[in-house]
């Protein structure tokens, strides 16, 4: 029997995507939704980790957040990562990260990555069910929950909470 070399092993062993985003809020709780250009819907700021360039779930997060909307916020802990399928594409790992709480000045600042998004918006709890679906929804709803609890990173299978 021969035994195949690493980069053989490795090249044969499944993938998996991984994203991450920042949690960013006003003063009353809303979050800072954009929608992207590429495709219908909203979404969080964010977006694939550069993993092969080395890059963490964190800074990945920080570096899309900088991108997308030209704010360089330091990001705080870990709110939740969320195990997600979808048709079509391999699995992906999505780590939601606390961005804060914006003020009035860092909204202003504001800076759209123009080839990617068309606009930005606040959005309240109870209305992020009709701008989010899916898997995104559930991922920010229990990230807000752990907000707003002062409990650990959620634990989540396509949006749903599994560490209860």
């Amino acid at each position: 029997m021969t035994t195949p070399d690493y980069a053989t092993y490795i090249a044969g062993l499944p993938r998996v995507l991984a994203g991450a985003a920042a949690v960013l809020r006003d003063a009353e709780g809303s979050v800072l939704l954009v929608e992207p250009g590429y495709r219908e819907g909203w979404t969080l700021p964010g977006g694939t980790i550069e993993s092969d360039a080395g890059e963490t779930p964190r800074q990945g997060a920080w570096r899309e957040t900088l991108e997308e909307i030209g704010l360089d916020v330091p990001l705080g802990r870990l709110l939740a990562v969320d195990w997600s399928h979808g048709p079509g594409r391999p699995p992906i790992v999505a780590y939601l990260y606390d961005g804060g709480v914006l003020t009035e000045d860092d909204f202003k600042a504001i800076r759209l990555q123009e080839e990617e998004l068309l606009s930005w918006r606040v959005v309240p709890r109870e209305d992020l069910g009709g701008h989010l679906t899916g898997a995104l929804l559930g991922r920010v709803l229990a990230a807000l929950d752990v907000l707003a609890e002062g409990s650990g990173t959620a634990e989540l299978e396509n949006g749903v909470r599994v560490d209860r």
